[in-house]
């Protein structure tokens, strides 16, 4: 596929006309799906494609179209041709492009990681250890490729398999609990160990439900609710362009009016993420971007428009969002976390996330799947769906105590059109108080 994409660029190359640049870009998969339902298959297939985005540019002008290639040397290279004829026409219709900003120069790089990703061993093992249990999940496993072209001559290339299964164990009525294991290469004891503690999970939800009354409560929030917190500062929180324009909700925090704990460490980290080490406009990404350094906001994530609007360095993708986010681990040892928490609340799982007051960062949501009510260091009931309205100041600030030791990698479950590449690095958080609504 990579030699493929590279003649195809060079093909296109030799068609321009003079005062004409180019620029392609490559999403391609070849996946394997699979659909659980009672720990048994009840869909499988495999999807393989590839989707060319084609830039003509010319006089500060441009113009673009989305291909889907069939693969066929002769068939694709016809589909270009027309495309480009038709995208001569538009390009008189439109009018300069003052933040344009391509890269001059050339790279050629190729980041190749393709370990064996065996869909019906992993199949094998779920189906297997996961037969006592009503086990429902999807998993989505395979190579995803990226690649970019450009009259400047660079060819970059990226290309990485991984596994993401999305999974829960149901007990009754809306209890579950909710589970992802994702990775590189998949391990049936790491598995074994993340069923097993579910199983666990799934024992204590067959207890009476507990409703809290509305107020502030300590809590624990797993990685995987921690993420939907931090999810909400790609809504313009790390983005060079809504600081700018003051519509980014941490602008207390980049004007130093508040501050995050000193535990709180995030780093755009391309490097070991699964996203490609290159953009759409042929920027290279640095390796990791500081974002957030013992709580002080030391860094921003800039697009190439962003970058020619305000004479900056481009660092990010267009829609300046983390796509590798990895937040520095504390002391808290996982063993160690109901005993710190004490009395309150585990939240397993958050969802229907949302601003209450953007310009306060602060965001309101419901606890879900296993969320349990904790007395003296025990888990004595499963929770009724509650709703938290907090502040992300207060939640990553003044009431953070403490950061797990152990991390969890979080792959973007989205499959919508084509799998996902964002990935998190996350521990879990203790805070000293949430405020509880409803």
């Amino acid at each position: 596929m990579q030699q493929a994409f590279f003649d195809l660029a060079d093909f296109i190359d030799a068609h321009l006309l003079p005062g004409e640049r180019f620029t392609a870009w490559l999403a391609a998969e070849t996946s394997d799906f699979v659909r659980f339902n009672h720990a048994r298959v009840r869909q499988a297939g495999r999807v393989t494609q590839a989707h060319l985005t084609l830039r003509l540019v010319a006089a500060h002008k441009q113009v673009a179209v989305n291909l889907t290639l069939t693969g066929e040397r002769e068939a694709d290279r016809a589909l270009v041709l027309q495309q480009l004829d038709e995208l001569r026409g538009q390009l008189a219709d439109v009018a300069q492009d003052p933040h344009l900003l391509l890269s001059d120069e050339r790279h050629v790089a190729c980041d190749v990681l393709n370990p064996p990703c065996d869909a019906a061993a992993i199949v094998a093992a779920v189906t297997a250890q996961a037969a006592p249990y009503d086990f429902v999940g999807f998993l989505a496993c395979g190579a995803i490729a990226n690649g970019f072209a450009a009259s400047s001559g660079s060819r970059l290339w990226s290309e990485k398999t991984s596994f993401n299964l999305d999974w829960s164990l149901y007990a009754q009525a809306d209890k579950a609990v909710k589970c992802a294991y994702a990775g590189l290469t998949w391990d049936d004891a790491a598995f074994a160990t993340k069923l097993a503690q579910a199983a666990q999970q799934l024992l204590l939800l067959q207890r009476p439900a507990k409703t809290l009354p509305p107020g502030a409560y300590r809590a624990f929030f797993s990685p995987v609710a921690l993420e939907s917190l931090l999810s909400m500062l790609n809504w313009g929180g790390f983005s060079e362009k809504q600081l700018r324009v003051k519509r980014s909700p941490l602008l207390k925090l980049q004007a130093g009016e508040t501050a995050f704990s000193p535990l709180v460490t995030l780093t755009e980290n391309t490097a070991d993420g699964l996203a490609p080490a290159f953009q759409g406009e042929g920027f290279l990404k640095p390796a990791q971007v500081p974002l957030v350094t013992a709580g002080v906001l030391t860094g921003s994530l800039v697009s190439p428009r962003t970058a020619q609007e305000y004479g900056l360095a481009a660092n990010a993708d267009g829609e300046e969002t983390t796509q590798s986010l990895h937040m520095a681990p504390g002391d808290l040892p996982d063993a160690d976390v109901l005993q710190r928490l004490g009395t309150g609340i585990y939240v397993g799982n958050l969802w229907y996330l949302n601003f209450s007051d953007r310009m306060n960062a602060r965001v309101t949501g419901m606890t879900r799947f296993a969320t349990f009510w904790v007395e003296d260091g025990a888990i004595v009931a499963p929770l009724n769906v509650m709703r938290f309205d907090d502040s992300l100041y207060r939640l990553l600030g003044e009431h953070l105590e403490a950061l797990t030791v152990e991390r969890a990698l979080l792959v973007d479950t989205d499959t919508y059109g084509a799998r996902h590449t964002a990935s998190s690095l996350l521990p879990g958080a203790l805070v000293g108080r949430v405020e509880l609504v409803l």
